[in-house]
């Protein structure tokens, strides 16, 4: 089997070592699902998987093609519906949520519902789903997003899905969960956190073969850096032998 591996598949590798043991997570259609499954069969085998529709807890036998999908009920632990779904993340029940979008600001506020003023955009987007929902009860939010300047702005044109919003304390104000927000921003350049006091996007680690300057000229604001940057590792012979073997051996999402 061939070491060489695509942009996507460094992306869904870097995903599925975020996600936690015994922990919950929200998981969106795409990339995300490929993680989820990736990190279960790796990683985490207790990972509580949830999807939009009311699959709380599947096995993950096979990858689902959507949220709605069949398949993201296979041996959940409960069959359930949308609303109960929502209902478990206003309770404080799940620890994380994986998303994407088409802008991500500073404070890790992101649009995925239109380009340019909500009254009359360039681009109108289907809609948010569940990412006001992801981002507002989630306790950590994980976006995954390619990177580049038009995507990574100092404004978003729509807030969807709220980060820090504005700064220190203003989720707070707004009624949201202490404790609570965007947690890691997965790229096709690097991941990035978010500083504790200001709340600002900070560059954690680069990718193979990128360099702090090449995350920098592609983000329109001025990134914060943490004191040691350190570089992610590529996929494993494991990682993707499990990946491509297992989880989608069709290639449907590579």
């Amino acid at each position: 089997m061939s070491e060489q591996y695509n942009p996507k598949e460094l992306l869904i590798c870097m995903s599925a070592r975020q996600m936690e043991d015994n922990k919950a997570a929200f998981i969106g259609t795409g990339i995300p699902m490929l993680a989820a499954s990736l990190a279960k069969k790796i990683y985490t085998p207790n990972l509580v998987s949830i999807f939009e529709f009311g699959g709380i807890g599947s096995s993950l036998a096979d990858l689902p093609m959507a949220v709605g999908d069949s398949r993201t009920y296979y041996r959940a632990l409960v069959a359930g519906k949308i609303s109960d779904v929502m209902e478990m993340g206003q309770r404080g029940m799940i620890e994380f949520g994986f998303i994407g979008g088409a802008q991500i600001d500073m404070y890790g506020n992101i649009n995925s519902t239109c380009l340019g003023p909500q009254e009359k955009p360039k681009v109108r987007f289907p809609g948010s789903g569940g990412a006001n929902d992801i981002g507002s009860s989630c306790f950590r939010t994980i976006a995954i997003m390619v990177h580049d300047k038009k995507r990574f702005i100092p404004k978003v044109d729509f807030i969807t899905t709220p980060g820090y919003l504005s700064g220190p304390g203003a989720r707070e104000e707004a009624g949201l969960p202490k404790n609570s927000g965007p947690f890691r921003v997965i790229t096709s350049l690097g991941i990035l956190g978010f500083d504790e006091k200001s709340k600002r996007m900070k560059l954690l680690s680069t990718n193979p073969g990128v360099t702090v300057a090449m995350v920098q000229e592609n983000t329109g604001f001025e990134l914060l850096l943490a004191d040691r940057i350190t570089q992610n590792e590529p996929p494993t012979k494991e990682e993707l032998k499990v990946l491509r073997e297992v989880v989608d051996p069709q290639g449907l999402y590579r």
